[in-house]
């Protein structure tokens, strides 16, 4: 069978993708299971990352967010049975693609899939709905009343903190990049409910002004947010790229969080200076880093990571949670897209088997 892997040969050098032929074992561990996999997920790879945790391999796996059905259980297995459908993510030391036709996998890092739900919905959605649940619940420890931030609104990740702080009580603010995602934003429902907008309030970034923090202390009364959620954010006033002219500056985050407030960020290389460090004391405030990795990288919290996902796909089976479509693309297809993903010319691609 084939499988897509990543052929990484120096430091420096440009990730190629290719399809390689595989094979499993004949024999099944213990606690794994033999899943055909109907969907797969593709984001990009971070080399720092495999390389600060020691996996040095000449082929990477590609792939890990995974849906399919289940063909075969090891002796050892309580969970799960012959025809089961279900969900997980590969572990970031899987030896195989999750765009295998069959992959083995341990029994604790898979749920039960909702049978209304298509395998393509959930593995494209997986991530970011990890990512959004680990930011709110585990980081921010959101409550009913709070005022929330979210920077860039209008992307998968962004919409599924707005739909999951909305349903938990929560006052949503965002940003919008575009005058499409704006008017997409403050269009905003819940499917089921009252149909109050989801948002607030939706600031505008993509002009050339810097509104943000004005109109932040302005919606709260002067008080600030209680989170923010950020997309990424500008550590210095330098040239301004493209795909940087958007982000918020790091002094205006800070300034736009209240007394206590917690600030998630997915900037895994940010430097806070003496007096950004001095302005969070003052508030007696928090930044987190979101790393979702952490939960497959360590068994620490297991059983707690198998109830997040659970209770993730009964939101969405109940359409509380509703991503973004995809397309899902053939797995002849899913080197070019994995190349598109990897060089940020789109966040995420999902394919079906």
């Amino acid at each position: 069978m084939k499988g897509l892997y990543c052929r990484a040969d120096a430091a420096d050098a440009q990730p190629k993708f290719v399809i390689q032929e595989t094979s499993l074992p004949e024999v099944l561990g213990s606690h794994q299971v033999r899943v055909q996999v109907k969907a797969c997920g593709l984001s990009p790879l971070d080399f720092k990352l495999l390389g600060d945790i020691g996996i040095q391999r000449d082929l990477i796996p590609v792939g890990r967010e995974v849906a399919g059905v289940v063909q075969q259980v090891g002796p050892k297995v309580c969970f799960f049975q012959p025809e089961d459908e279900v969900v997980g993510i590969l572990p970031l030391d899987a030896s195989c693609s999750g765009l295998c036709d069959v992959i083995d996998i341990d029994e604790h890092y898979l749920v039960q899939k909702p049978e209304k739900l298509s395998s393509v919905c959930v593995a494209a959605a997986l991530r970011d709905a990890l990512c959004a649940y680990t930011a709110l619940h585990t980081h921010a420890r959101m409550a009913v009343g709070h005022t929330l931030l979210v920077m860039d609104g209008a992307s998968s990740f962004g919409l599924m903190c707005i739909q999951l702080a909305s349903y938990h009580g929560v006052r949503v603010l965002t940003t919008s990049h575009s005058l499409q995602k704006h008017t997409f934003l403050e269009q905003l429902r819940p499917s089921v409910g009252v149909q109050d907008p989801l948002v607030a309030r939706v600031i505008q970034v993509y002009n050339g002004s810097s509104d943000l923090l004005p109109i932040v202390l302005e919606e709260t009364g002067g008080l600030g947010v209680d989170i923010i959620i950020d997309s990424g954010v500008r550590l210095q006033e330098e040239e301004e790229l493209k795909e940087t002219k958007c982000l918020p500056h790091k002094h205006e985050l800070i300034s736009a969080l209240g007394v206590g407030g917690h600030w998630v960020t997915s900037h895994q290389d940010l430097q806070l200076d003496p007096p950004d460090c001095r302005l969070l004391h003052l508030k007696s405030a928090s930044v987190s880093f979101l790393n979702p990795e952490t939960w497959t990288a360590s068994s620490a919290q297991q059983g707690r990571y198998l109830h997040i996902l659970k209770d993730i796909l009964e939101k969405m089976a109940a359409g509380v949670l509703r991503p973004q479509p995809e397309d899902a693309v053939s797995l002849y297809e899913a080197t070019v897209a994995m190349e598109t993903v990897q060089h940020n010319q789109r966040k995420k691609a999902v394919v079906q088997l």
